[in-house]
């Protein structure tokens, strides 16, 4: 035996089934400690910079993530029931544990802002207890209508839905803080009708049910293969050890996981699903060609090493070439893909060390009587059943249609090139869910009244201190020209040797300047008097966005974004500006606008401080007013349709140039998907090319030419471009299920060309003709391909069951994948050969045995 570990396992069979239960309690006791994290921004490395970035600006502006509440009434909401409802969820709401009660956005947490008098404004809450009557809810909504900022956020233009933006202290709680409003929604009369939705809702939801459905999912797909390898090998017996095998993969892989202190996200929360397939693949090789060939009285032990001595070699490439597939995407930049990559790998490779160690020991375990009834059941249909005659007819047809057949695959290439130009790259969590999920519900009739449930945050940053400082410096000098020496000398005591150009410094300095005025004679009050104008002027300057030119050009990149139909509404101090200064200029809308002067924008912001709400100014300007944020709402969540946005943004920028000195960011989770989305397909595109050339070369040095590794990679050429062109020609987005598809798709295509080449090879060697080799080839070896691939394409269709998009994903392309590159395996392989079996194999032709073919 050249192989001591599979002797081993066949000598000390007990000493294997302990070792890998050992391995599996053990392992299986790290699975309570699981640490679910269903973020996608943790898709990003923490110190990734966009995410950096983010993280900055919810801290700056203090803004957090916000679950989205909708009550709809197609009547209208402006009526008492409809409002009380409204008034009594918000107050509820206000009181769960993780909700920021504070900056809680709705109706009834609002001021009303109207004329008090002439130059002066009144600040009232818009519901300040439930409402009593209809001539109150009718006020209500007169009050509604002059307050832009309120409408197609807090209500919809159509006065048929009310908004409450619940703000919590973190996404993990929004699933829980979901559900108990849900509870406090169900005790509220009357005919309103409430959705909840939000990206938060929708990540950690998704979280809460992906582990339901694998729970689900997996069993099912287990019982599923179970059911389908003893359709073909009718005994439960033999069949048993690959399915418990595939468990102890699974269990050892996930406990390995999690006790190395890596999170279960939304990725590596598919791995039992990819390992259950491949876990079997080998093992259904191994017992197929154990199946056809025992006899009873057959030496158990020796059958065993005898088929292992010519499979060992093929699985082993075929593991390692899955493993280097999975193992590539550790080298893409998103932590979860790589933890995901590394671990299937490890799976991989420890299912392969399973097959030829608990498989070999659990059959040279059975006892006599079972397999005497496993060979009977075996033999009993195996060369006449169905299978075997869709073999033989695949191999008839391969042969004597080889130029027809490789035209129509050269043709499929060809379609499926187009095909993958067609795609679009687009994720959004929301539809990760199917269309009639509460979600999913939800964010289609909130985004039809509103103007959009989904964020995204547009920062500008005033960057020019130090040339505010230089512009001050330049006139502070010109006035010391003329000072005398003690005034010199008592500036820059005061002052120092430079001059600040932050807001803290310079509010610091303009103070002392003023403490200073009280102490000096009369006749050093003009130098001083100066001194402090100069320096409270340049504070005013240091303020960019309190300045009327600043926030024009806001307010018209605002109204560009509105204009272009991808942008529903945006708040920003513009909008709160223009407001407070209509009601301090006598109400009409004329006076809706942004004021003139730094002054009247600064008396409108200092007027907003009376109200009850002064703190939402600083989630629109920093307190020192050299940054503004401008909120985005968008009715789509989609990838596609944020970049849509940036390109717009970009746009406008290159046609009206930012005010000198002034940056522009981007924030906001929506935005953060599209950055983990295009790194996560450039990394999956690189990981693909680097592990197909590195497959390429394992191919070459196991068979050991170049045009048999070539041949061994056009299985999964073919698959590849011919699935992923289909995607591109149904219009599925290519989101993140599909990208990681690519890499099973590369390791379990190369895995049947692997043994097709391999075992034809070596049926050439023993024939010595290739017309012979070819007939055995669609015998056993060829039945053991096809069941595997049967096996596990309509293993896995129970996924479509599951209501999570990416777990039905994954179930259809699965059973696509293997059903394609089965065929391409044994259909364009074969007719590759016929066409070029003089090069391929010449000894079989000069031999003389195969002439006349």
């Amino acid at each position: 035996m050249k192989h001591p570990v599979v002797g081993y396992s066949t000598r000390h069979p007990k000493q294997v089934f302990w070792l890998v239960l050992l391995l599996t309690l053990v392992a299986g006791a790290m699975l309570p400690a699981i640490n679910i994290d269903t973020d996608p921004e943790n898709m990003l490395a923490h110190d990734q910079p966009d995410r950096l970035l983010h993280d900055d600006i919810k801290a700056r502006f203090g803004l957090s993530d916000v679950v989205v509440v909708g009550m709809v009434n197609e009547q209208g909401i402006f009526n008492p029931q409809s409002l009380n409802n409204l008034y009594a969820l918000t107050r509820d709401i206000e009181q769960i544990d993780g909700v920021i009660a504070r900056d809680l956005m709705s109706l009834a947490a609002s001021d009303n802002i109207s004329q008090e008098g002439p130059g002066t404004i009144r600040f009232s809450w818009m519901m300040d207890g439930p409402v009593e009557g209809q001539p109150q809810a009718d006020a209500i909504r007169e009050a509604v209508q002059r307050l832009p900022m309120m409408i197609d956020t807090l209500v919809s233009a159509d006065q048929k839905a009310a908004g409450i933006y619940v703000p919590i202290t973190s996404k993990d709680e929004s699933y829980r803080i979901a559900s108990e409003i849900r509870a406090l929604v169900d005790d509220l009369p009357g005919d309103d009708r409430f959705h909840i939705t939000g990206l938060p809702v929708a990540e950690d939801t998704f979280g809460v049910e992906m582990f339901i459905q694998m729970a689900i999912s997996a069993p099912l797909a287990g019982l599923a293969i179970f059911l389908l390898m003893w359709w073909f090998f009718r005994s439960v017996a033999l069949i048993t050890a690959p399915m418990l095998m595939a468990m102890a993969v699974v269990i050892i892989t996930m406990g390995a996981l999690i006790g190395a202190g890596f999170t279960v996200h939304i990725m590596s929360s598919m791995i039992p699903i990819f390992l259950m397939p491949i876990a079997v693949v080998d093992s259904v090789h191994l017992l197929s060609e154990f199946a056809d060939r025992y006899r009873p009285g057959d030496n158990v032990r020796e059958l065993v090493h005898k088929i292992l001595n010519h499979l060992f070699t093929p699985m082993l490439f075929t593991s390692i070439t899955s493993a280097a597939g999975f193992l590539s995407l550790a080298f893409t930049p998103i932590p979860p893909v790589q933890v995901f990559g590394a671990f299937v790998a490890i799976g991989i490779l420890l299912a392969f060390l399973f097959t030829v160690t608990f498989i070999p020991a659990y059959i040279v375990s059975l006892s006599p009587e079972r397999l005497k009834a496993m060979a009977a059941n075996a033999h009993s249909d195996d060369n006449r059943g169905a299978l075997a005659g869709a073999v033989r007819g695949l191999g008839r047809v391969s042969l004597a249609r080889a130029h027809l057949l490789t035209v129509a695959f050269a043709l499929l290439v060809g379609a499926g090139i187009y095909g993958i130009s067609k795609i679009e790259i687009n994720d959004n969590p929301v539809r990760w869910f199917e269309p009639g999920h509460d979600i999913r519900v939800a964010d289609r009739v909130l985004n039809e009244h509103f103007a959009g449930t989904y964020e995204a945050f547009l920062v500008l940053d005033h960057q020019s201190g130090d040339a505010i400082a230089s512009a001050l410096g330049a006139r502070i000098n010109s006035v010391l020209e003329s000072a005398t020496d003690e005034q010199r000398q008592q500036w820059t005591a005061l002052a120092g040797d430079r001059l600040p150009s932050d807001a803290e410094a310079l509010t610091a300095l303009i103070s002392a300047v003023d403490e200073k005025l009280f102490e000096v004679d009369m006749d050093a009050v003009a130098f001083w008097e100066d001194m402090l104008g100069m320096l409270e002027q340049a504070a005013t300057d240091a303020k960019a966005f309190q300045q009327p030119q600043m926030l024009e050009y806001m307010d018209g990149l605002e109204q560009h974004l509105v204009g272009t139909g991808l942008v529903g509404k945006t708040n920003s101090v513009v909008n709160l500006v223009k407001t407070v200064f209509r009601e301090l200029n006598g109400g009409e809308e004329t006076a809706y606008r942004i004021p003139d002067s730094s002054r009247a924008v600064a008396q409108t912001l200092l007027s907003f401080q009376s109200s009850h709400r002064p703190d939402d100014l600083w989630h629109m300007v920093t307190p020192d007013m050299r940054s503004a944020a401008i909120w985005l709402q968008l009715s789509s969540g989609d990838n596609q349709h944020m970049s849509k946005v940036v390109d717009a943004v970009d746009r406008y920028v290159m046609e009206n140039p930012l005010p000198e000195g002034v940056a522009l960011q981007w924030g906001g989770l929506t935005y953060i998907n599209v950055i983990w989305q295009d790194a996560m397909v450039s990394g999956m595109l690189d990981s693909l090319v680097s592990a197909f050339v590195v497959v390429l070369v394992m191919m070459t040095v196991l068979f050991r030419s170049l045009l048999f590794g070539i041949l061994a990679m056009v299985p999964l050429t073919v698959t590849i471009v011919a699935i992923y062109g289909l995607i591109g020609f149904i219009g599925k987005d290519y989101d993140m299920p599909v990208a990681v598809l690519s890499s099973l798709t590369l390791g379990l295509s190369v895995d049947f060309a692997i043994h097709f080449l391999e075992r034809t090879r070596s049926l050439v060697r023993e024939t010595g003709s290739f017309r012979v080799a070819m007939q055995q080839m669609f015998e056993e070896p060829g039945r053991a391909i096809s069941r595997n691939a049967i096996v596990i394409a309509i293993g896995f269709l129970p996924l479509l069951a599951a209501p999570l998009v990416p777990y039905q994903t994954v179930g259809i392309f699965l059973a696509a994948i293997m059903a394609l590159s089965c065929l391409v395996t044994m259909m364009l392989l074969p007719s590759l050969f016929q066409l070029l079996k003089g090069v391929l194999f010449p000894d079989a032709l000069e031999n003389g045995t195969a002439k006349g073919e």
